[in-house]
């Protein structure tokens, strides 16, 4: 029988690990200068996600991608949004508070739909339906699914395609209405960077991680470097936002890792629930973005706003959309972030709910 070591390196192979990982890395970040070039929406997290799916469904590598790098990717993107909250952006949220919380609870019920037209269709139970749908991170409602006593695995691929149809699917949506962008106007270029500015920056974000962590919040490698950065921005010392260049990097490692996500042993032993979940997935997106179009006309504000503020995508993924769209980050930040808040602390006792009603039908098989 063969030894498994239990270091990291060990276990991944060790330099030869290390050199397929800085290999995929250099190729997704080639893609994503490619994708600039190419004047696409979200060049580096659409391009590293793509070429790594590619990569992993049709190569299928035995190396994986650590989730420990997702967190650095979170981190300067946190910090990115947290910096552009001010105290004229607060005024301006508290007066579009019921459009934010009506706009979470309209995207809530798009999400119960689509979870009781899914259950039916695949023969999941609904409380998995439900987790595989709803947004919060796919580590995260991975977990529930564990605690709930259900299989985490359809659950992992239904987030991710959720989170990977959002991103893609969003942006070239909106240039296809509103006409493609001129390339050199979203060009990331090389500037000088201050390194005590950085270090200051990269001290708030994993001060504020660290925080959220010990707190207990969720999603700590997001809200806690947001929260930290916002408060420094509010009280007018926030430091400068971090160089185009490493924004860039942690697209790409937010891409790379959202894709290496995807593998081929589970879209051919269940081709069904892949073609139902991105089914899904697309439904769910029409129906947040109709939704969020109609509270838009209601409210008298802009639909592109809305329509982002109300996509079932992550709060990382749909800050750094805004910011590339050039729409008001902030209020499309502060609509998912109400959602998770609304949303986080009552999904787990949800799910118990359903699961436990779920025990008292045993023809209700699992299947996928």
């Amino acid at each position: 029988m063969k030894r498994r070591s239990s270091g990291p390196l060990s276990a991944h192979g060790g330099g030869w690990w290390i050199a397929k990982l800085t290999a995929l890395f250099a190729l997704t970040a080639l893609t994503g200068w490619v994708f600039e070039h190419l004047g696409a929406p979200l060049p580096w997290m659409i391009g590293p996600l793509v070429v790594t799916a590619a990569v992993f469904i049709i190569l299928d590598p035995s190396f994986g991608v650590p989730n420990r790098l997702r967190p650095l990717g979170q981190v300067v993107v946190a910090t990115q949004v947290g910096l552009a909250f001010s105290p004229q952006a607060l005024e301006m949220l508290v007066g579009y508070a019921p459009v934010i919380v009506g706009t979470a609870l309209a995207t809530g019920l798009c999400i119960g739909l689509v979870s009781l037209l899914m259950a039916r269709l695949t023969g999941q139970k609904l409380a998995q339906a439900f987790l595989s749908s709803v947004p919060t991170s796919p580590v995260e409602a991975a977990a529930m699914a564990r605690d709930a006593g259900l299989d985490p695995a359809p659950v992992i691929f239904s987030q991710t395609l959720r989170l990977s149809a959002v991103v893609m699917v969003l942006p070239f949506s909106l240039y296809a209405i509103e006409g493609w962008p001129d390339v050199e106007r979203t060009m990331v270029s090389l500037s000088a960077i201050d390194p005590l500015n950085l270090m200051f920056l990269i001290a708030a974000g994993v001060v504020g991680a660290w925080i959220a962590r010990v707190l207990r919040v969720p999603n700590p490698n997001f809200l806690g470097p947001m929260t930290v950065a916002a408060i420094l921005s509010v009280a007018a010392i926030g430091p400068a936002p971090y160089p185009p260049v490493l924004l860039a990097l942690g697209q790409v490692i937010l891409g790379t890792w959202l894709g290496a996500t995807f593998r081929r042993s589970f879209l051919t032993s269940a081709l069904r629930m892949t073609v139902i979940s991105m089914c899904s997935t697309l439904l769910l997106l029409l129906l947040c973005s109709l939704s969020g179009a109609a509270i838009a006309r209601l409210a008298g504000l802009s639909w592109q706003t809305v329509v982002l503020g109300a996509a079932p995508g992550g709060v990382v993924e749909m800050a750094l959309t805004a910011k590339f769209l050039e729409q008001n980050v902030v209020l499309i930040t502060t609509f998912h972030l109400i959602r998770i808040f609304i949303f986080m602390p009552n999904i787990p006792w949800i799910v118990r709910l359903i699961a436990r009603h779920e025990q008292d039908d045993p023809e209700k098989e699992q299947t996928l």
